[in-house]
């Protein structure tokens, strides 16, 4: 896709006003091409009366009819068939279900592609060999997880020397072993490389926890960064605030703040959102988001709360391009940050509760009932 090609090689990653256009043809461009090619993808457009041709302007764009994540975990849609799917990750599953999405060859360089320049804006890639602690799954062949992939390829930002893992398969099943990271932390911190943290923050807080109940603090060596992606998951009652987290990060650890980096994004829509000096995830180039009226749906002003809606053109095989995950968030804008970037920020307020999201995953499901290709998704499958 030519104008995906041009969006990526646009120099300023946060320039959201100066890549508009860029963004809408690419978006048309991708939304023709899913039309064309996935029959459940044209059946739900055309059940809602949208035309990929008539996609001109941001309206357009907010208009396209967004998916929820819930859909992709009871139905596999895709634009190619199998066999052009070169990579196919999960989501860590809800309730049992799980999205599976794959990625062809051309999806993969743009995901590649974005990252590395998104990256390379924050200064996280380092040519300097360090150690890593893993808050997350040791690599298994069987484990096809978004997040278990994406923690093993961050550990290759900066060369790894040694790589300690929090969840290890044993006996057929993932276990923690939180007492191998903690003999690991007082090992690493005696070395000269510095220390990566990579993962879950439910875990590193665990460990650090641990460090405190225990009197143990160490000082780790310079360029040391705790790096976090994936969200408190089951322990979401555990989820302590931001300043508590980097309080306990530099009385054991010894790290500042400001080498605590945070990612968001999901295996629905794997763009990457990395947080400013100040902690807000603006949005790149890449990518758009939407806040919609948790009863309407319609698009809500920046500073009201509601359902995110994250709208993307850069993946083929699977149709992407606008989708809904059981956030609820707010858009500020740019320059309520104070980091000196315009784009808006995203926040993330919590999760909304499944029901809430059932009913427009319904709405997608119906529309490819009426030629028999699916089951209604309204409290589980019939």
């Amino acid at each position: 896709m030519k104008s995906v090609g041009r969006l990526l090689r646009y120099k300023d990653v946060y320039d959201i006003d100066g890549s508009e256009e860029l963004f809408i043809d690419a978006m048309r461009e991708n939304c023709k091409f899913q039309y064309d090619n996935s029959e459940d993808y044209r059946k739900i457009l055309d059940g809602m009366n949208f035309n990929p041709d008539n996609i001109k302007s941001m309206e357009d764009v907010t208009n396209i009819p967004f998916l929820p994540t819930l859909f992709f975990k009871t139905h596999r849609i895709s634009s190619y068939k199998n066999t052009k799917h070169l990579y196919k990750a999960t989501s860590s599953g809800t309730q049992g279900k799980f999205s599976e999405i794959g990625f062809d060859i051309g999806s993969l360089w743009s995901a590649m592609i974005m990252s590395l320049r998104i990256l390379r804006h924050w200064k996280i890639i380092s040519p300097i060999p360090c150690n890593y602690i893993v808050f997350g799954y040791q690599p298994k062949k069987s484990n096809r997880t978004a997040v278990s992939k994406t923690a093993f390829l961050t550990t290759l930002l900066a060369p790894a020397l040694h790589r300690t893992y929090a969840l290890k398969y044993i006996n057929g099943k993932y276990e923690p072993d939180l007492e191998a990271v903690f003999e690991a932390v007082k090992r690493y911190s005696k070395k000269k490389a510095p220390v990566r943290f990579m993962g879950f923050p439910s875990y590193t807080f665990f460990v650090m926890q641990m460090m405190e109940e225990r009197g143990v603090s160490v000082k780790l060596p310079k360029n040391s960064k705790i790096m976090l992606a994936g969200g408190w998951k089951q322990f979401y009652k555990e989820a302590v605030e931001k300043d508590v987290f980097y309080s306990l990060a530099k009385k054991t650890l010894g790290i500042e703040e400001e080498n605590i980096v945070e990612y968001y994004g999901a295996v629905e829509h794997p763009i990457l959102y990395t947080d400013c000096p100040n902690h807000h995830f603006h949005v790149p180039i890449y990518s758009r988001v939407v806040i919609r009226d948790v009863n309407t749906f319609k698009p809500l002003p920046n500073g009201q709360m509601g359902l995110v809606n994250l709208i993307t053109p850069l993946f083929k095989a699977t149709p992407l391009l606008s989708v809904m995950p059981d956030d609820l968030g707010i858009l500020h804008d740019g320059c309520e940050c104070g980091c000196g970037i315009k784009s808006p920020y995203l926040e993330i307020i919590g999760r909304v509760g499944l029901k809430d999201i059932k009913t427009c995953a319904a709405g997608a499901s119906d529309l490819l009932d009426k030629s028999n290709l699916s089951k209604v998704i309204q409290g589980g499958e019939k």
